[in-house]
């Protein structure tokens, strides 16, 4: 994308991100694009304003099938568990009878294409922690474009923790795998971590405009960055730029930010025949960029180390807390991300336990004796037991 958009055009997003009415909101999407050069470098950029028309449309679409007593799907479900995994695949992959061998959701299995039409549930135990595994309808070719329910699977997809992408081992599993990452790719949700992170946070109006960068910036100044930014008129926001940024992703992200999310590649149908072959074609393609195992639904095969496998992909740790009054440590843990650290745990515990922070007891395998005494910085393992003092 180019970053020489005319003013004009510039002017016309802020009014599109100002405007809260959604049919408003497309009204001036429209008149934007209606002010963008049509050319080779704003092709991108096109696209993703397209297809947040296409979602808003849908949307809208159904809010009114709602309201005529039609009911309507519900494709957002609240998160539970220690993360939420959003199954994708092509239809008749197995996603139902992966959903129905590990969990307690009583789903439908059928051979006909399609059966799921919106996100089913189900909970997975994993040692002392659950997994929400996420039923999306399939992925087809043209659901970054709107096709069917594409953009409500990709919308799961965005929103989920991590993301299992089930492949067919009898039915050629690269091609399946390169049209679902193909899919998400349109649709900016990326399973390998991207170069450059670039997220736009919007504050409340006074805030001003604050830009943390993690990284470099490899093509602009930070001052050219600022100036790209206030030429949108934002103004009030937190800007954070992790890796190696250019101006281009800067202002893409301005758009629609990309989003990266840890997955596994479930190969079902390990049972059939020609399946270890594809097995083996379908590890060279991937080339260890992803985690592959083999089940088979239908025999119960593999499945138990599916828990372990997410939970490494996901890169999450669970840490045990007690009281200073109390002997026993909880059995529920809290679930952090690795290189958490002892000031994030008292964070997650309540926000004013971290303004309160004074010293924690630590338990740990790792340490030639516990506890230890530490402070807010100290870096948390997996299994740690923490007791943390406040003033």
């Amino acid at each position: 994308m180019p970053t020489n958009l005319p003013p004009d055009a510039k002017k016309k997003w802020v009014e599109v991100e100002a405007t809260k009415n959604p049919r408003e909101k497309l009204q001036r999407m429209e008149e934007f694009l209606s002010l963008v050069p049509k050319h080779k470098g704003t092709l991108k950029l096109r696209g993703q304003v397209k297809k947040q028309m296409a979602t808003m449309r849908k949307e809208m679409d159904e809010k009114k099938r709602k309201k005529a007593g039609k009911g309507g799907p519900k494709y957002f479900l609240e998160k539970e568990g220690a993360a939420q995994i959003a199954l994708i695949g092509l239809t008749n992959v197995g996603k139902s009878s992966l959903l129905a061998a590990v969990t307690n959701s009583k789903v439908e299995v059928s051979a006909s294409p399609y059966t799921t039409r919106e996100p089913v549930p189900g909970i997975m135990n994993y040692e002392d922690i659950q997994f929400q595994l996420l039923e999306a309808p399939a992925v087809m070719e043209g659901s970054a474009e709107g096709k069917a329910w594409g953009l409500q699977t990709l919308g799961l997809a965005r929103n989920a923790d991590g993301l299992a992408l089930i492949v067919d081992l009898s039915k050629d599993p690269i091609g399946q795998l390169s049209l679902i990452l193909d899919e998400m790719e349109k649709s900016r949700i990326l399973v390998s971590k991207p170069r450059a992170r670039v997220e736009i946070e919007r504050k409340f109006m006074g805030a001003g405009l604050r830009i943390i960068v993690l990284g470099r910036f490899v093509d602009c100044s930070f001052r050219e960055v600022e100036e790209l930014l206030k030429s949108y008129r934002i103004t009030d926001a937190v800007v954070k730029i992790s890796g190696e940024a250019t101006l281009d992703e800067v202002e893409d992200a301005i758009f629609e930010s990309t989003v990266y999310k840890p997955a596994v590649v479930v190969a079902n149908k390990i049972d059939l025949k020609d399946a270890e072959a594809n097995l083996r074609l379908l590890k060279a393609f991937v080339d260890d960029k992803l985690p592959v195992i083999e089940v088979s639904c239908e025999k119960r095969r593999g499945l138990e180390r599916l828990g372990e496998i997410l939970f490494e992909a996901l890169g999450i740790m669970r840490i045990y807390t007690k009281e200073p009054s109390q002997r026993k440590f909880s059995e529920k843990p809290f679930i952090l991300k690795k290189g958490a650290t002892i000031y994030d745990l008292a964070r997650n515990i309540h926000s004013d336990f971290s303004k309160r922070f004074s010293f924690a007891k630590i338990w740990s395998k790792r340490l030639v004796f516990s506890p230890q005494k530490v402070g807010s910085n100290f870096v948390l393992e997996d299994g740690d037991a923490i007791e943390i003092h406040a003033k």
